[in-house]
């Protein structure tokens, strides 16, 4: 029912080079797979505070540099039912080990779980960069940068996406496009771009928390440059989907944009689930503030 989780490390992208798995009911591949600190909502290894419903953070003073003041709370009160048996690992892919490592496991037991209740998975993924297209009209959304791509009977519930803008220009303008149970274009769920998505519009005012979506970092308002984290969460509007679900959305209009885009999927199925994105190296998964890249 809640995890809270807190490190100290003289690694200064411990977020980024420890990894979160949790395993329900005896599986051998994680439902949830993820850096530890993008699981949280915090995007390109950095933390900072914001508060959302199912994601909290909470005391930290962000610094790249210093390891003294790159530390943060960090809860999640997604409720992840299991039949079975849990298990949750941390693993630390860095050189420098961890100094410190504090958690909380809240949990609830009950004589036995619904047969209707879906498992909880979450997913990182990343393109460093998108590859721009060369076009002013996409009609297929097969080029667009994918949030989640399930197999089974389930519910999307949300995502956290960072995007670090590597030219001076806006980076939104990208129409999500949800497909549901393998229908092709135009899907159900086509948006009018990314900032809308996340309940933004005519671009984002800068860093702000609300309960279902926010930008828990953001660069600069005027030209759009720097590193952007946003949210969205679905827990009042889920997406339910059947058979499968397609969550994409374009990076620039019509996919004309290269830039950093990593994000995690949060939803809800019943196994067995599809491993849609096998997990980079330490080295791949690094900021580009941090590999130079």
């Amino acid at each position: 029912t809640h995890i809270w989780i807190t490190a100290s490390s003289k690694d200064v992208c411990y977020l980024r080079n420890m990894l979160l798995r949790m395993y329900w009911d005896d599986e051998t591949d994680p439902s949830v797979d993820t850096p530890l600190g993008d699981f949280f909502g915090l995007g390109h290894g950095i933390p900072h505070q914001f508060i959302s419903l199912p994601l909290t953070v909470v005391g930290t003073i962000p610094s790249l540099l210093d390891s003294d003041f790159n530390k943060a709370a960090m809860n999640s009160f997604f409720p992840m039912p299991f039949g079975k048996s849990a298990v949750i690992e941390i693993t630390n892919e860095s050189d420098v080990p961890c100094d410190k490592f504090y958690y909380h496991v809240d949990y609830e037991i009950w004589d036995k779980m619904s047969q209707d209740l879906g498992l909880f998975h979450a997913k990182w993924r990343r393109e460093n960069p998108t590859e721009a297209q060369k076009t002013d009209i996409n009609l297929t959304g097969e080029k667009n940068y994918v949030i989640l791509d399930a197999e089974g009977e389930g519910h999307y519930v949300g995502c956290v996406l960072a995007i670090e803008n590597l030219s001076t220009s806006w980076f939104g303008e990208g129409d999500d496009m949800i497909f549901i149970d393998g229908e092709g274009f135009p899907p159900s769920l086509h948006g009018t771009g990314l900032e809308d998505y996340f309940c933004s519009a005519w671009g984002f005012p800068g860093e702000y928390s609300a309960p279902y979506h926010g930008v828990s970092l953001a660069g600069d308002p005027r030209d759009s440059t720097g590193k952007w984290t946003m949210y969205r969460f679905h827990l009042v509007d889920p997406i339910r989907f059947k058979k499968s679900i397609k969550v994409t959305i374009e990076h620039g209009h019509a996919n004309n944009r290269s830039d950093d885009y990593s994000s995690v999927a949060y939803w809800y199925q019943k196994e067995p689930h599809k491993n849609f994105f096998k997990m980079p190296s330490a080295a791949q998964r690094l900021p580009r503030w941090k590999s130079g890249v």
